[in-house]
């Protein structure tokens, strides 16, 4: 099962991280080009522990919907959220925060495997490892901007 593990500095206090971590307002405004949007659960503000959301989104030409819950959360350092619906076979994304030399360091541990047996096994390792890196990466990206702003 292919699992991307991401570390990305931030600049800003670790809660602060964290809470834009959660935000579904600040997700959809990081995944504009996949045309994302949260059309069941929390769909708005800061997704908490045993929530869930669904996602509508748009990729490789394609609609799918996804649900993901908030299975297990430690303010501030740790929130873990896990599809219990969609298009593949597991996803599991945990998302830790530390504290190192007054920076807020975030990790992505996201770990997933495509259905479809051989042929999902292919794809992993053709292009969807490499694609949800670049959407975990850009996610960040924004988190990163945002909470370095409004700090």
């Amino acid at each position: 099962m292919p699992t991307i593990i991401l570390r990305t500095s931030i600049n800003a206090p670790i809660g602060h991280c964290f809470d834009l971590s959660r935000s579904i307002d600040l997700h959809l405004q990081s995944m504009k080009s996949s045309e994302e949007k949260a059309i069941a659960g929390k769909n708005s503000g800061l997704i908490d522990l045993d929530e869930s959301v669904t996602w509508s989104a748009r990729h490789f030409g394609i609609s799918f919907e996804m649900t993901n819950k908030i299975s297990k959360l430690e303010y501030p350092t740790f929130f873990i959220d896990e599809m219990i619906k969609g298009p593949f076979k597991k996803l599991h994304h945990q998302h830790q925060f530390t504290i190192i030399d007054a920076q807020t360091e975030m990790t992505d541990v996201f770990e997933f495997q495509a259905p479809f047996g051989l042929l999902g096994w292919l794809a992993e390792k053709i292009f969807l490892k490499n694609y949800m890196l670049k959407l975990i990466e850009k996610r960040n990206k924004m988190i990163k901007f945002q909470a370095e702003i409004t700090y």
